[in-house]
């Protein structure tokens, strides 16, 4: 895979000073044209042998573009705010907005390569790296991004001869990092493993590019020709709206019976009954949130549901439980034009809090396969792909110690309509009426599909949905408070046992 990285690539002086010139000119053009279309991020993932350029290739290109519309990230030590949250986190928090570009050392690619050699795990986790690394690249690109994935390489001998030029040399010596002598030592198993990522993750949307780094007038042109080409093809692609998508149809259940016929929305709780069972599931929550096994864990908690459903009801009587400095509260509304120039997942993985914490989401990501889907703010094959990476997002968050918990506050058509017209009538629920209630109510029965797909779909062993009876206020709120405190129990014992079966 890397022999035609060992070959000798050169290019001469003359030839190099003569073809600079036309090659700046034509990225900037393209650079500045991308950042004017707004229409896709690009990613540059830089990546490699020690010595072989890397870092004067990307300060060149910075040099030869305008860098004002790059943003240049090293991922190598990971901060302690990165520690307490999921591994991906880091990234997300800094990927590039549409138009501009983000290039990034020590990406996910060095992390798994260094680890693996290191030996700090086996190939079983090196194989789920890489399988996250693909599902996470497939949907920056279904969501716009352009990403160029560089190896630069160095053949052996030529690793060695250019740390013993620099050790030698007085002036530079100061070059060679502890990393560089420590891959010297290490060389045959970062190739052999940096091979085996390569293998597995260069495809058509996001192939890699081995670029042999002796020769820095062979490297430098060779990278710039690479991304301009890159550029220019994303430029040309028609917009996505003109693009054809196809998604498989989803089966209609041929006797009309729904999972949310089969809630008994008549459940409801006394009053007497409503506040001791109230009082006691506040104060099982505070205690839990403040049990020391919390230190491993965040909590997310998810509040979807029809309008007028008691959503805020019920974070409400969770919030009373617990020290605000615990907790967080997101409301989600229509993406803000910053929102908008990220992927899809982008604002949410930004929300995600630290061990110890707790966030609550007032509507969520689900939006995509709930609103969006019925009002046609994207297309099926987006929101049909949108259950599959979403649970692909909750997965990286039950992996790293994040407890999901999600409701869906059910009630019926008449009982909406009774709440919407006390809310019109009574002055300090007025607020809370908008004419897209009314707009959402003509389409009750598409939602009410959008949702039992939604359930199909994303209801899984590691982030099962709630559905919660909620036509009386009362149960639905002790129904929401139980289930989180149970999902927290059910959280710690399990890590318990873990913890437990790792001593033996």
């Amino acid at each position: 895979m890397f022999e035609s990285a060992e070959i000798g690539h050169s290019i001469d002086k003359e030839t190099y000073d003569k073809e600079v010139p036309a090659l700046r000119e034509a990225l900037l053009e393209a650079q500045y044209e991308l950042h004017q279309q707004k229409r896709s991020a690009v990613i540059v993932l830089i990546n490699g042998i020690e010595g072989a350029g890397k870092g004067e290739t990307v300060k060149l290109l910075s040099e030869w573009m305008d860098p004002r519309l790059i943003e240049v990230r090293t991922f190598d030590t990971q901060t302690d705010e990165e520690l307490v949250h999921p591994a991906a986190w880091r990234y997300w928090r800094h990927l590039p907005a549409k138009g501009r570009m983000g290039t990034f050392f020590g990406n996910w690619y060095s992390q798994m390569l260094q680890g693996r050699v290191h030996g700090v795990f086996k190939d079983a986790v090196l194989d789920q790296a890489i399988n996250g690394a693909e599902r996470l690249e497939k949907m920056l690109c279904n969501e716009g991004a352009v990403i160029f994935k560089f190896w630069f390489h160095l053949s052996k001998k030529q690793m060695k001869a250019r740390l013993k030029a620099l050790q030698d040399d007085p002036l530079h010596s100061w070059r060679i990092s502890p990393l560089d002598w420590q891959q010297s030592k290490t060389y045959d198993r970062f190739v052999r493993f940096g091979e085996r990522v390569i293998r597995r993750t260069s495809r058509d949307y996001a192939p890699w590019n081995i670029v042999e780094g002796v020769d820095p007038n062979y490297r430098s042109l060779t990278v710039g020709k690479i991304i301009l080409e890159g550029l220019q093809a994303a430029l040309n692609t028609p917009k996505p709206k003109a693009r054809p998508t196809s998604a498989a149809p989803l089966p209609e259940v041929i006797d009309g019976l729904s999972l949310l016929d089969c809630l008994d929305l008549t459940l409801h709780l006394e009053k007497d009954d409503y506040q001791e069972q109230l009082i006691t599931e506040q104060a099982r929550l505070s205690g839990l949130m403040r049990d020391k096994r919390m230190r491993r864990h965040a909590l997310v908690a998810v509040f979807e549901g029809n309008d007028a459903a008691g959503k805020g009801g019920s974070i409400k009587r969770v919030a009373a439980a617990l020290d605000p400095r615990q907790y967080s509260i997101v409301p989600i509304a229509a993406p803000s034009e910053d929102e908008r120039a990220q992927p899809y997942l982008w604002r949410f993985w930004r929300q995600i809090p630290a061990r110890g914490k707790f966030t609550i989401f007032d509507r969520s990501w689900y939006g995509r396969v709930l609103v969006e889907r019925i009002e046609g703010f994207c297309t099926q094959a987006d929101w049909m792909r949108a259950y599959g990476e979403i649970n692909d997002f909750e997965e990286q968050l039950s992996d790293a110690g994040v407890i999901v918990v999600k409701f869906w506050l059910a009630i019926d058509k008449d009982t909406q309509l009774q709440r919407f017209q006390e809310r019109e009538t009574i002055p300090f629920k007025r607020y809370k009426i908008t004419e897209e209630d009314w707009r959402n109510r003509e389409k009750w029965d598409l939602y009410r599909k959008a949702v039992c797909d939604m359930v199909d779909r994303t209801s899984t062993e590691i982030s099962p949905w709630t559905l919660v009876e909620a036509n009386d206020k009362r149960w639905a709120r002790v129904k929401v408070l139980r289930t989180i405190n149970d999902s927290l129990e059910a959280a710690f014992e399990k890590r318990d046992k873990q913890d437990k079966k790792h001593k033996k």
